[in-house]
């Protein structure tokens, strides 16, 4: 089996990982590019080649190029970690664009979760009340942010 195709289905799963993590949004209007979210999904490519490298070793056998695989994935995965987890990447646009997302599944779940309890009812309603303010605000001020750059 060629290491070309390997690759290509590293490349691809990462970036369908990517887009997957956008699923659980509430609304088409919360899907903002993420840093962290890219940060996210690199990591779990570079785990997934480890991983399948390790499952599928009988069909990759030249050794050298296996443990550069092996030697570059936990690159990928501990720059994209640090970077995950620094947030050093991230300015003020780039944090709310990332933060809309976020906010939007805390939506979905308290809107769509079967809630009977009142007390947890309306704690539900309190979160997607403020979610739903904070994404209108950060939608406006990256609106500011990015007319003013």
């Amino acid at each position: 089996m060629s290491y070309t195709r390997f690759g290509a289905m590293i490349v691809t799963s990462t970036i369908v990982m990517f887009g997957l993590m956008y699923l659980n949004t509430y609304a088409a209007d919360h899907v903002f590019y993420s840093q962290t979210r890219t940060w996210m999904a690199l990591y779990m490519g570079a785990a997934m080649a480890v991983i399948m490298l390790a499952y599928m070793g009988a069909m990759y056998r030249n050794r050298t190029v296996n443990i550069a695989i092996v030697a570059l994935s936990v690159v990928i995965f501990g720059a994209s970690l640090w970077l995950l987890r620094s947030q050093t990447t991230v300015g003020d646009v780039a944090y709310m664009k990332a933060m809309i997302p976020h906010h939007s599944i805390a939506v979905l779940t308290s809107e769509r979760a079967r809630i009977r309890d009142p007390r947890v009812r309306a704690l539900a309603d309190e979160i997607i009340n403020a979610q739903v303010r904070e994404i209108d605000e950060m939608k406006r001020l990256i609106i500011e942010l990015e007319q003013a750059q």
